[in-house]
């Protein structure tokens, strides 16, 4: 891969032997290794051992989790916040791990729209919930740096499965409790 980014600086116009540019080509590479260290993770490993039997049935919610990730179309980054919430049935995340989730699927190429499906359908898969809702909402530097240059523009994408697709007092329930402000 340092081969690659030293040819990528040459055709840019640079001079990869130049004083700032001499370690850029490992630097990159170990930068775009963790970038899209999700691609070496299996989500279900990473959520098994943060499951656990749990007598709850209400709805559970974590919010705000920073997201950042790159766009598989021009490989710029993409960040901002996700919320995930589910209604149990007799089992509970760990609640880092869904943190954890976010970030395996995160890394790794991608679109917002597959990143908040893939979530949400990982949560559904591993505990089997009455419901799950996963909204994210994120600014992409392809929109903001390039193109039609944006910079306020947010995109925000829901996935909705289970209870929280069938029943709107669900859905409405969960959208109301991730607009509430935060501690202070």
């Amino acid at each position: 891969m340092e081969e690659l980014i030293r040819q990528l600086l040459v055709r840019l116009g640079e001079d990869p032997n130049r004083e700032g540019l001499r370690d850029t080509p490992t630097r990159v590479t170990r930068s775009l290794e963790f970038l899209t260290s999700g691609y070496r993770q299996d989500p279900r490993e990473l959520v098994r051992s943060a499951v656990f039997n749990e007598d709850c049935n209400h709805m559970v919610i974590v919010r705000d989790i920073e997201v950042y990730s790159l766009c598989e179309h021009h490989m710029l980054p993409f960040f901002g916040r996700c919320h995930i919430g589910y209604i149990p049935r007799g089992r509970v995340f760990g609640v880092s791990k869904l943190a954890r989730l976010v970030d395996c699927f995160a890394r790794r190429l991608q679109l917002q729209e597959r990143l908040t499906q893939q979530i949400a359908g990982m949560v559904r898969e591993a505990i089997g919930p009455e419901g799950v809702g996963v909204v994210m909402e994120a600014r992409h530097l392809c929109m903001m740096m390039r193109g039609v240059e944006k910079q306020n523009s947010l995109m925000v994408t829901s996935a909705v499965l289970g209870s929280f697709h069938s029943s709107a007092a669900t859905r409405d329930e969960f959208l109301q409790l991730i607009r509430m402000p935060g501690p202070a």
